[in-house]
């Protein structure tokens, strides 16, 4: 047991660096196309590479997805429609802030999903109001560093807004997957993403075969890798991980995606940035504590 549990901790840490560098591809592949272009062919391609894991599991198993078309295309639509809106404010704010901030700032949804919890009438905790703070504070740092602490950037706040999203959308999965297969409903709602991010970028962004080319790469990571292969290998990681040990290893996301950009893209890394990298850290665990130290029980 204590060697299933090792080898599913590692697969999540290599879940978290794939998301964590995506970044830096989500980032680099600005270079060459807009961002819904980027969006609609990365979530199209994620949403085929799926496939073959559902189809391989609804023969080995030699059941039906439990449940009926219309059900599974409404959730979908549902999820679909929420991910459209954080991917976007993802992908355009990352044009004006570094992937590493990016990928920390993101992270907030990990905060504020316990925070929208309030609303349902879920139990929050000390720990959560004092991770928010630590969160809050980190994200000043990040956003503020070097202008003197008189400005905001305006591609961290864009990236705060699809954070909020992002929490939305964690929520509305939470409940579709309690009646929807959750690798169909993955399937279908980055498929979904990918339509509206298309039926955008066509009306809005110029497009020819050679800056598509030239952004293959990069499309290609976020597409199968990013959503493909880091999906499956959490699926298969979070049946041995406990709960607690998935929080804290999937929460390094944002610190590979700091790593990714200080090594591939050469961003800087000023003192201010590293504190806020480490407040927000500091500030994600801190709002998972009850489950950490529940030993991975959600509380009641």
């Amino acid at each position: 047991m204590h060697t299933r549990i090792l080898r599913a901790d590692a697969l999540l840490l290599l879940t978290a660096c794939i998301w964590g560098f995506a970044f830096v591809a989500q980032r680099t592949g600005m270079e060459y196309v807009g961002p819904f272009t980027f969006n609609g062919i990365r979530f199209i391609l994620g949403s085929l590479s799926l496939l073959p894991l559902i189809i391989y599991r609804r023969r080995s198993r030699g059941s039906s997805v439990g449940a009926g078309k219309k059900a599974c295309i409404r959730a979908s639509l549902l999820a679909g429609s929420c991910l459209f809106i954080g991917a976007s404010l993802q992908q355009i704010g990352i044009i004006y802030t570094t992937a590493g901030h990016a990928g920390f700032i993101t992270g907030l949804y990990v905060v504020l999903v316990p925070l929208f919890g309030i609303a349902l009438k879920r139990k929050t905790g000390l720990p959560t109001w004092i991770g928010a703070a630590c969160t809050l504070v980190g994200l000043f740092f990040l956003s503020a560093a070097g202008k003197n602490m008189s400005a905001i950037n305006l591609g961290d706040s864009i990236t705060a807004i699809g954070a909020i999203f992002w929490a939305l959308h964690v929520l509305v999965i939470d409940r579709l997957v309690q009646k929807v297969d959750p690798l169909i409903l993955s399937a279908g709602q980055f498929a979904w993403c990918g339509i509206c991010s298309l039926a955008v970028a066509l009306g809005t962004e110029p497009f020819s075969g050679t800056s598509l080319f030239q952004g293959l790469l990069p499309i290609l990571y976020g597409g199968i890798c990013s959503v493909g292969v880091a999906y499956t290998l959490q699926v298969v990681a979070q049946r041995d991980a406990p709960p607690a040990h998935a929080t804290i290893i999937l929460c390094l996301e944002g610190v590979f995606a700091a790593i990714g950009g200080v090594i591939i893209l050469a961003e800087p890394l000023g003192s201010w940035t590293i504190l806020g990298f480490i407040c927000m850290f500091c500030g994600m665990v801190a709002t998972q504590w009850e489950l950490i130290a529940g030993g991975g029980h959600a509380p009641p």
